[in-house]
């Protein structure tokens, strides 16, 4: 992020658009600071899928009348308003997937089952999530190919000299994540994306945690794939989007088949459509699809930069809250530019589910586990860790609201 003078956000009118936020349990009004795993849905999204399904709802695609007509339009105009976000070329580069799961799937299984074998080198990073980790390593076992990952060093950051050393002519594809889901660690995804094509390799981001935050060019970062999730950024849950190149996504075989990607069937063979139906099998996510859209227009009204630079200061004073309380420890890098916001920890005695379950009490929502991220956990010594990340309508207050409450859980477990 460029390091100019952002105007402050107005948080508390972007809160009155989130009525849930509004929610009391037991007289206390909900602290919610869960949005890695989910955002809240602001009143413009859920007003745009409302439209729809009272004035629009139809199947789209091959339909004649008006309202099949109008859902495809705004079906089509998401795909649009999404490769505008995102700085993708058009249309047939954005995939409308359930999450970003199912774009690294589609990855995987529609290049990976294909183009790997024996000898073939996927690397990956120590902070990857599951979805990528597992999908990769199950692809693996398939096609014989081999993984590696590169290091995670002490302070939360990649190792870029182990990245270097890994990324050789044998590796296929480097799939790494943008922004940490557990360390809030900011990857340096263009740096890997150059290593992996100075070797004729692909690359995969992982931008379920990037997207939602911060602004984000995909021809920028020269990404061959990058996939995200609509319910992490203000959407709605059950949609994604892959981003793939165009010349890749047109040589790729479909992941999975029916009705609407295909251009003829025959009782012998069948041929595909043109991107991106050709992914999109069966009726899609259109409500969805529209509500994407509204959020994509209510994030932009407000500015990415902005959103930026607001996630970075709750981050921030979080992390520096947690620190001063000294029998806090506190997963990945220290605040600025190279951490997203969330901030991972742990409090001295007190196991991370333990700790939730207090803080639930105060009406605090918070995550406990591993994150979907086992062995990175197992490389920091810990089971789990308790995880708080912020999003636009969070505020200071709600972090003071957070670290008083730990000290309930000090007492239960003196």
């Amino acid at each position: 992020m460029s390091q100019r003078n952002l105007e402050p956000l107005d948080v508390a009118s972007i809160r009155e658009e989130f009525p849930i936020l509004q929610r009391e349990f037991d007289g206390q009004q909900v602290v919610y600071l869960d949005n890695a795993a989910t955002t809240q849905t602001p009143d413009p999204v859920v007003d745009a899928m409302s439209d729809y399904y009272r004035e629009s709802n139809a199947n789209i695609h091959r339909g004649i009348h008006h309202l099949s007509q109008e859902a495809s339009r705004l079906y089509e105009e998401a795909h649009d308003r999404v490769a505008e976000f995102i700085g993708a070329d058009g249309r047939e580069e954005v995939i409308f997937t359930k999450n970003t799961t199912e774009g690294e799937n589609l990855v995987a299984y529609a290049w990976g089952l294909n183009e790997l074998g024996p000898g073939d080198r996927v690397v990956l990073t120590e902070m990857e999530h599951h979805a990528s980790l597992v999908t990769w390593q199950q692809i693996a076992k398939q096609t014989g190919a081999d993984i590696e990952y590169i290091r995670v060093d002490a302070d939360g950051r990649l190792d870029m000299d182990h990245a270097r050393d890994l990324i050789d002519d044998d590796t296929a594809i480097v799939s790494a994540v943008h922004v940490s889901n557990t360390l809030g660690t900011v990857n340096p995804v263009s740096e890997l994306t150059d290593l992996a094509h100075e070797h004729d390799a692909l690359s995969f981001i992982d931008g379920a945690q990037a997207v939602p935050n911060r602004p984000v060019d995909v021809a920028a970062i020269d990404a061959d794939f990058y996939a995200f999730s609509g319910h992490k950024m203000a959407g709605p849950t059950g949609i994604g989007v892959l981003y793939g190149k165009q010349d890749l996504l047109e040589e790729m075989e479909p992941y999975l088949y029916g009705g609407g990607m295909i251009r003829k069937v025959t009782f012998e063979d069948s041929t595909w459509g043109d991107l991106p139906w050709k992914f999109e099998p069966g009726t899609p996510q259109i409500a969805e699809a529209v509500g994407l859209d509204a959020a994509i227009d209510w994030l932009e009204e407000i500015g990415m930069d902005r959103i930026e630079s607001h996630e970075q200061e709750l981050a921030r004073y979080a992390y520096e809250q947690l620190a001063a309380e000294g029998d806090v420890e506190i997963y990945g890098p220290e605040p600025g530019p190279e951490r997203g916001g969330l901030v991972s920890f742990n409090l001295e005695g007190v196991h991370a589910h333990d700790l939730t379950s207090i803080l639930n009490d105060h009406t605090i929502a918070v995550r406990a586990g591993d994150h979907c991220t086992q062995p990175l956990h197992d490389k920091l010594g810990v089971a789990a860790s308790t995880r708080a990340s912020f999003y636009v309508y969070n505020t200071r207050e709600e972090i003071d609201k957070l670290v008083a409450a730990l000290d309930d859980a000090r007492q239960l477990f003196a």
